[in-house]
């Protein structure tokens, strides 16, 4: 775990509102990537500036046990070509600690790491935080997931 700044960003994708209560979120986001893939949605962002492909949680209601948007999709430069059933948001400039998790893709690693950060005394902004499978992913048995961690 460590803390960086990073510099505003815009992401385009698909999104659902889902909660931690009564383990919600355990199904919903896996139907968001099943979505995501299934319908080739990274092939609908014409735009997009990379490969990597971004999950974030976002307009908390409160903290993490609240509901929140996650939204699976692809950096683009700007905001002005979203696709139709698509949305597009702006990730915040500012100072986020970063966790990283490795192991195998398809397990349940990057839940794991949550629990850790959920246990972990952060002073967290609640605003957008999110996770990164990019090149550090592209042999899903030996992976690397970057989970940053939006802080006030």
């Amino acid at each position: 775990m460590n803390t960086t700044t990073i510099e505003s960003f815009c992401i385009v994708g698909i999104a659902i509102r889902t909660t931690n209560e009564n383990n919600q979120a355990a199904t919903d986001i896996p139907k968001l990537w099943e979505t995501f893939f299934t319908e080739k949605i990274a092939a609908h962002i014409s735009n997009r500036i990379d490969d990597a492909v971004y999950c974030l949680y976002t307009d908390y209601e409160s903290d993490y046990a609240k509901p929140y948007n996650t939204i699976i999709g692809c950096r683009v430069p700007d905001l002005d070509t979203i696709p139709q059933g698509m949305l597009g948001r702006i990730i915040q400039a500012g100072n986020y600690t970063v966790f990283s998790t490795k192991g195998k893709l398809m397990s349940d690693m990057v839940y794991r790491k949550w629990i850790d950060i959920w246990n972990t005394p952060l002073d967290r902004a609640y605003t957008t935080d999110f996770e990164v499978y990019g090149p550090k992913t592209a042999d899903p048995e030996n992976a690397e997931v970057d989970i940053y961690i939006a802080l006030k």
